[in-house]
């Protein structure tokens, strides 16, 4: 069986990685072109197409891993189906799982691998990208991004937020410090949450506080209500910081979490991007499980041409169910943890159904 196994593995390894190649190289290039006009309008230099090329790979190996796994599982025991040589291994008495238990364990240490790009390089390169299309390129100036809070300066104002929800036109924890033309402390207003309504960021009820400008101490107090607040942003300028917490690790997203949590937050969006960084690296698994009945079904029938587009299918199918459950689990109609997993599940439920039905 050692050298059915090392038969197996070369062909998986081999058209996995031409896959991978070209997944990669596809990617990369539609991304390029789409994102020319801004590097050309804005004349940036040679290092900085070098930084976008490289920070793009480790998120387009991301993405493009789970879809590559099922394509590869496919072409593989498609081509040994259509040759006879499952059937011929099936009637010496090798079980189905003994046939492709190799695969498996091979693909068990790309999910470690992939996990590891997802948790290390990924966050790394998504930091790079944004600073280098977002401030960088459009001369912008850079907002202060931490594991938790989001700063930026407005004139003579310092702004902080703790919690941006665009996807519900709602800011959380917001502290606005007025500074003198010296850069002294006048005030500063806190504000539980403000949410945008016709064209303007409303806040329910604030606090400010008045500073004097030589001693620092504590002038007055102000409570406020119904306020508009000026801001010089609107919801969709929060998006990308909101979106960093599904490019953070797993670890940074259950630190975020427990400590938003614990100052009163809606931490909604931060358990979803959890749960579903939790069950990315298992949709490698499960992808190469459900290749294998994709595959066997059609025997001596099965074609290069079908598999790739079998694969493509599931793969887009897979994208749009797990998107249609982030947004459910953004918007609360779904428990995170349903949003993070249902797609894994759903799938995972119907290759059990496939591979029980091939073994009939």
């Amino acid at each position: 069986m050692k050298q059915i196994d090392r038969y197996l593995l070369q062909h998986f390894l081999r058209i996995f990685t031409l896959t991978l190649m070209a997944c990669v190289g596809i990617y990369l290039l539609v991304d390029f072109f789409e994102k020319a006009s801004r590097f050309i309008e804005h004349k940036a230099s040679m290092s900085q197409y070098l930084i976008y090329l490289i920070n793009s790979l480790p998120l387009i190996i991301v993405q493009v891993t789970p879809l590559v796994i099922l394509m590869g599982t496919v072409l593989t025991l498609g081509s040994l189906g259509r040759t006879n040589e499952i059937t011929a291994l099936r009637s010496c008495g090798i079980s189905l799982w003994r046939i492709v238990r190799p695969l498996m364990l091979t693909v068990g240490l790309i999910s470690i691998g992939y996990l590891l790009i997802n948790e290390v390089l990924a966050p790394i390169s998504t930091r790079q990208l944004t600073r280098l299309l977002d401030y960088q390129l459009q001369g912008k100036p850079e907002p202060s991004l931490n594991s938790d809070h989001i700063w930026y300066r407005d004139g003579n104002r310092i702004i902080k937020v703790a919690l941006a929800l665009p996807e519900k036109k709602r800011l959380q924890g917001i502290s606005i410090f007025e500074m003198s033309n010296d850069f002294r402390l006048q005030s500063r207003t806190q504000i539980p949450e403000v949410y945008f309504r016709e064209g303007h960021w409303w806040a329910p009820k604030a606090q400010k506080r008045t500073f004097d400008l030589n001693s620092g101490d504590l002038v007055s107090s102000t409570a406020l209500t119904k306020k508009v607040i000026d801001f010089d942003r609107k919801p969709a300028d929060f998006v990308r910081a909101a979106e960093q917490s599904r490019f953070k690790s797993a670890l940074d997203l259950w630190q975020s979490r427990r400590k938003l949590s614990a100052e009163g937050f809606d931490v909604t969006r931060l358990s979803v991007d959890l749960h579903t960084r939790l069950a990315a690296p298992f949709a490698c698994l499960i992808m190469a499980f459900l290749g294998v009945p994709f595959s066997l079904g059609r025997g001596r029938g099965s074609s290069i041409a079908l598999g790739v587009g079998l694969s493509l299918a599931v793969g887009v199918g897979y994208f749009l169910l797990q998107s249609l459950a982030l947004a459910f689990g953004y918007s609360g109609a779904l428990p995170p943890v349903a949003a993070g997993w249902a797609a894994n599940l759903i799938f995972l439920l119907l290759g059990t159904y496939l591979i029980l039905r091939t073994q009939d």
